[in-house]
């Protein structure tokens, strides 16, 4: 599987509202289209990309990759957020959406479970259903587009901790919210890893907050594990928003408890560091703008009926090469996207102009 990083790109403010354009029509004009080539795989088709709730960086990015790739095959694609991050905010878009003229319809779930009978009636209505970063179960979508393996992840968050802690002591996990499918999946896949090897056995998991990917929330949560744990070593925190605003809280107080976790490299930089005034030694995420751009290229494939989304599947993401769909853990089908990049002091400046 040939795969190619690309650079990200900021995207602009999005606006919350119940179905809306990422991009003013004039930014549209820019030059910031997406490096494909540009074709017809997707003309005149409609797709509707929901985000968990407006303000997440990463998925900004994501999302605008995903809307300049669908625009360079000649679609259109309006991005939808909910009110608030939840799963009864994302029901009342979904069902606002299978009312309209949309052929595909691609989501980060809030929840697992509970979008499931939305979900199904998009697709009893023709509408092909895509999902990325989180994912609806797997009667909820006909294909998953995961950035990276949950095992992958999972077991880099765990040696970083490992690392950080200095092998031993206790550490706490400042989730997102505690029915987000990527989440959940990744902690419960580290607890897994923790139980399997003998060499995680002096790590002690003391809890999992979470701050529903809000700034405050967030920071609220940070300083309640300080305040629970005295000797708390290192926090992991799986979520942008969490690990920013976990790390601000952390490097102000001059508190000696060190944080790592998913990130971008931009909200991150001034906190990363080896050292006592840094509270963040290192961090990882992905490709943002490769994720958004495999998104769109696996949602027009579903369109044209190129893959159903079953396993075996096999077709062509424009220049980031050929995928194969492949047994997702929870029993549906994903394609993945590569393995997690870690940011450091040896790359975070210039991965910060990035993204």
């Amino acid at each position: 599987m040939k795969k190619k990083v690309i650079s990200a790109i900021l995207c602009g403010a999005m606006v919350l509202g119940t179905v809306c354009p990422v991009l003013a029509a004039d930014d549209k004009k820019d030059d910031t289209k997406t490096e494909a080539a540009a074709g017809d795989s997707a003309k005149d088709k409609k797709i509707a990309l929901v985000g968990k709730a407006a303000g997440n960086a990463f998925f900004e990015i994501a999302a605008k990759s995903f809307q300049e790739t669908v625009e360079a095959e000649g679609g259109e694609v309006q991005v939808v957020y909910p009110e608030t991050a939840t799963a009864d905010a994302q029901i009342k878009v979904l069902d606002n959406l299978i009312s309209q003229d949309f052929d595909a319809i691609c989501i980060s779930a809030n929840d697992v479970n509970a979008l499931q009978a939305k979900l199904e009636e998009a697709m009893d209505e023709g509408i092909k259903v895509s999902s990325f970063d989180s994912a609806p179960n797997k009667d909820s979508r006909e294909i998953f587009v995961n950035q990276a393996g949950t095992k992958e992840v999972a077991q880099a968050l765990m040696d970083a901790v490992l690392d950080i802690s200095g092998g031993e002591g206790q550490f706490a996990i400042l989730s997102a919210t505690s029915q987000s499918a990527n989440q959940n999946a990744w902690i419960d896949a580290m607890k897994t890893i923790m139980e399997g090897d003998d060499k995680y056995s002096k790590l002690e998991l003391v809890d999992v907050v979470y701050g529903d990917d809000e700034p405050q929330k967030s920071t609220d949560q940070t300083a309640a594990l300080l305040q629970n744990y005295k000797d708390l070593k290192v926090i992991c925190a799986p979520t942008t928003v969490g690990i920013a605003a976990a790390a601000k809280y952390l490097q102000d107080n001059g508190s000696s408890c060190k944080l790592t976790g998913l990130g971008l490299p931009s909200e991150m930089q001034e906190y990363t560091g080896d050292d006592d005034s840094h509270s963040c030694p290192y961090f990882y995420l992905w490709d943002m703008q490769g994720l958004g751009k495999l998104s769109a290229y696996t949602t027009i494939a579903l369109i044209n009926g190129d893959i159903t989304g079953a396993k075996d599947d096999k077709f062509t993401a424009g220049d980031l090469g050929d995928y194969t769909v492949t047994e997702a853990d929870d029993g549906g089908t994903e394609v993945v996207l590569g393995a997690p990049l870690k940011f450091d002091t040896s790359n975070i400046e210039e991965m910060a102009k990035l993204y």
